[in-house]
């Protein structure tokens, strides 16, 4: 039988979401980091209805699910583009991912997270965040366009039989800050080509009249027999008045993939850079692996 895909990495049309990344002590049996996270997965079959998805850092996944572990998975290294324009890397060695249709139900599974893994990690990073209107950055342009159905999306991003970690799901998770009134300095035109699309149509640029440094043309990387390579993004807004921006969540059936479209983000091998990176910074950037439910049964 098959390993099952954590539910929650498809689990679309929720508009609550918080994302916690722990570091857990050095010295933490391996069986109580893993009986903890079975516990707080647990919780995503109370009648809260949140969802909740689990990954593992490298170092973490070989320690106490080494089975699950894909290959060419490790710590996020930070790259530089030839300008200077910075990927930074900020991993840890856990990632909780908890979304709901309700910010009290998710903040109450957030404390039960926290409590679940008292004594064998603490918390590094957590980061409150929201669907903005339907589905959109902050920017105005329609998130995950470019997403495959979630029918299809299910067999995509999970790790080949045969292979290392097969069932897993490669997984990066970014912070990114706007800045939004540089955004809106653009003319109308400048700022659909930032991205390559429509802002209302959600419609590509046509190829002949669109920037190369585009994000959609920096980002879309085929395959050997010039097949695209997807991933599936599940991005959502976070902040207030000071900051704000996007938390990127992308899955991944490899490392590979995700790792280049970051490299030609930055301009690294053609020395173009993303025109998203004009008016975006990256702040944080970490890889983790999203094991099957099957990782999370005692026994």
């Amino acid at each position: 039988m098959r390993p099952t895909l954590q539910p929650g990495i498809f689990a679309v049309g929720t508009r609550s979401h918080h994302h916690l990344h722990f570091d857990v002590a050095p010295d933490a049996p391996a069986p109580e980091v893993l009986g903890a996270l079975q516990r707080i997965r647990e919780h995503a079959t109370t009648i809260a209805g949140v969802n909740i998805v689990v990954g593992l850092g490298s170092e973490l996944c070989a320690r106490i699910a080494p089975r699950w572990l894909p290959e060419g998975v490790g710590p996020f290294e930070t790259l530089e583009g030839p300008d200077g324009t910075c990927i930074p890397a900020d991993q840890h060695d856990l990632w909780v991912w908890l979304h709901s249709a309700q910010p009290d139900a998710v903040f109450d599974v957030a404390l039960a997270t926290d409590e679940c893994l008292q004594g064998v990690a603490t918390v590094a990073v957590e980061r409150p965040c929201f669907t903005y209107q339907a589905s959109r950055d902050l920017t105005g342009f329609e998130d995950g366009t470019e997403n495959p159905p979630v029918d299809r999306a299910i067999e995509l991003v999970a790790v080949p039989e045969g292979r290392p970690g097969a069932g897993s799901s490669v997984v990066l998770v970014q912070h990114w800050v706007h800045d939004l009134a540089a955004f809106q300095a653009l003319d109308d035109e400048e700022k659909d080509q930032v991205i390559g699309r429509n802002r209302l149509t959600g419609e590509a640029i046509p190829r002949d009249r669109r920037s190369p440094r585009a994000h959609i043309s920096r980002v879309s990387i085929d395959d050997e027999h010039g097949e695209e390579l997807q991933i599936f993004r599940r991005s959502v807004a976070y902040g207030g008045v000071l900051e704000h921006g996007l938390e990127f969540v992308a899955f991944s059936p490899d490392v590979d993939r995700l790792a280049r479209m970051l490299e030609r983000m930055v301009g690294i091998g053609d020395g173009v850079r993303d025109r998203l990176t004009d008016i975006s910074s990256c702040h944080a950037s970490a890889w983790y692996v999203a094991p099957p439910v099957e990782a999370f049964v005692p026994g």
